[in-house]
């Protein structure tokens, strides 16, 4: 059976995305169990003797100078969760949900939060049997952690809420009875160990960056159709440019570009049509590659909070201390989520420009106006460009960071918050305008390569173009474009064609 073991300290981005997109299970480890079963003894310890302890023996926020008896443990945990239920707008994505459990197991993990092993399986059994709570994407500051989404998360386990099961959505108690999971009553520490993270944000983030990743690639194989279509200089690529200034991800894309294009009789020497290329080809590698680096950065903040102990207080069982700190904060994926957006607007960007060129009669180097034989008759591609503007436009406006901003809550006790799952929200649908914009580039590129006449595309491009061809046929006369439009994007978010050049010619980084 394909499964993940979670021990709280090595769950990849390729790990989270098996678990949530790929079906696998998962486990917890041995050693993760010990570890979570000596802090849960001493919460109990501590309860026991009514020591003050915020959250354990206390209640919170303003109000963790009230002094709560064992008593009342029961009743403070089950009101922490139901009235900190206020999440509002739309369900996020059942992906997004399960990777909110996925990740809320893995801190819990570690053995710091003082859960009870047999509430930490609950989650464990519905993650692995398809129970996923309806979580409303909109509520959280992103400090004191995703309080107000994860407390939707924690309804179902008490048999409060909704969830989908099956494909279906339902009561949470029902998710619960039909796959077969008991509900829990919480007891001392459980509720806050269950809410007080920032594993919304990543979850959503986490997403984000995985498909980024690959729109990146994606965005090397549109550029390159369009440097065929427009007979583009590779010289610009050599690596001997790319070398001299340094950046990784300049050098990565330039060589993609270069592997990509392999053989192609469509491309250019300088000095040949031209002597330089505009900058929305000439300086490809240059563009995509600062957004390959910064990819790579946000990729390796996201796996560090995957791991990371993200609830207060923190139990640490060596010494018997309980500490109260601030790990829920989420700005160390606050400003990460924000240049996310940013730097997959920025593919976004260049990608319109270059549509651009392929359908203006002024740029195009003798393709005609908006990719039609027939102008005036026909609009081609006229309006696919206006729309692909749109979208960059859109991406300017969302592109803007959430973490700048803060407003106190609580009274003031907690005077700063991160906004970090607003930026998350943000960088996803930035990322979503931007398939888009890439999708009507491919669709372009292919329809110029066929009116300027195909004499021989590259290694990687002639695959690209296979890929697009075997769905969307050439366009002769105008047709209803958006759903072309619709089925490139699929393309795009299938992988398919980035899988299909890779098996050509090798890994695209």
């Amino acid at each position: 059976m394909n499964k993940v073991i979670l021990d709280g300290n090595s769950l990849t981005l390729e790990d989270f995305i098996k678990i949530v997109r790929g079906g696998f299970k998962v486990e917890l480890s041995q050693d993760a169990m010990v570890k979570v079963e000596k802090a849960r003894n001493l919460v109990d310890r501590f309860v026991e003797e009514e020591k003050v302890v915020y959250g354990i023996t206390t209640g919170f926020g303003k109000f963790s100078d009230v002094v709560i008896s064992s008593e009342e443990t029961k009743s403070l945990q089950r009101n922490l969760i139901i009235s900190h239920s206020c999440g509002v707008g739309n369900p996020l994505p059942e992906e997004a949900s399960k990777g909110i459990m996925v990740l809320r197991i893995n801190a819990l993990a570690k053995g710091f939060s003082g859960i009870r092993p047999s509430t930490l399986n609950t989650l464990v059994q519905m993650v692995n049997k398809g129970v996923n709570p309806i979580i409303p994407e909109k509520g959280s500051l992103g400090a004191s952690g995703d309080l107000a989404p994860l407390a939707h998360m924690v309804l179902v386990m008490l048999g409060e809420g909704e969830a989908y099961y099956n494909g279906e959505r339902m009561p949470g108690a029902k998710a619960m009875e039909m796959a077969g999971i008991e509900t829990v009553e919480l007891t001392s520490k459980e509720g806050l160990a269950l809410i007080n993270g920032t594993q919304v944000m990543t979850s959503i983030g986490a997403l984000a960056i995985y498909d980024a990743i690959m729109l990146s690639k994606t965005a090397d194989i549109a550029a390159s159709l369009t440097i065929e279509a427009l007979n583009g200089i590779t010289d610009a690529f050599d690596p001997k440019v790319h070398n001299a200034r340094g950046h990784l991800g300049q050098i990565y894309s330039a060589d993609n570009l270069l592997k990509i294009l392999k053989g192609s009789s469509m491309t250019t020497r300088q000095g040949e049509m031209r002597v330089q290329d505009p900058y929305s080809l000439r300086c490809t590698p240059q563009i995509h590659g600062a957004t390959k680096d910064a990819l790579e950065f946000i990729k390796s903040k996201v796996e560090i909070e995957m791991n990371a102990a993200t609830d207060n207080p923190l139990i640490f069982t060596e010494e018997e201390e309980v500490i109260s700190g601030g790990n829920f904060h989420g700005q160390p994926m606050a400003l990460p989520f924000d240049f996310l957006g940013i730097a997959v607007a920025e593919l976004a960007n260049i990608s319109e420009r270059r549509l651009e060129r392929l359908v203006n009669p002024a740029l195009s180097n003798g393709l005609p106006a908006f990719l039609t034989k027939k102008g005036g008759v026909n609009s081609g591609f006229m309006i696919v460009q206006y729309s692909a503007a749109s979208l960059v436009s859109e991406n300017k406006v969302l592109a803007h960071p959430a973490s700048v901003d803060s407003i106190p809550s609580s009274a003031n006790q907690e005077d700063h918050v991160s906004m970090g799952t607003i930026g998350a929200r943000k960088a996803r649908e930035i990322l979503e305008n931007s398939k888009k914009v890439i999708a009507m580039e491919l669709m372009g590129a292919c329809q110029a390569i066929d009116i300027r006449g195909n004499s021989g595309l590259g290694m990687g491009t002639e695959e690209a173009y296979k890929v697009i061809r075997g769905r969307i046929s050439a366009l002769e006369n105008d047709r209803i474009m958006y759903t072309d439009i619709n089925i490139a994007e699929e393309i795009v978010q299938s992988g398919k064609i980035v899988a299909q050049v890779e098996n050509k010619v090798g890994e695209l980084r």
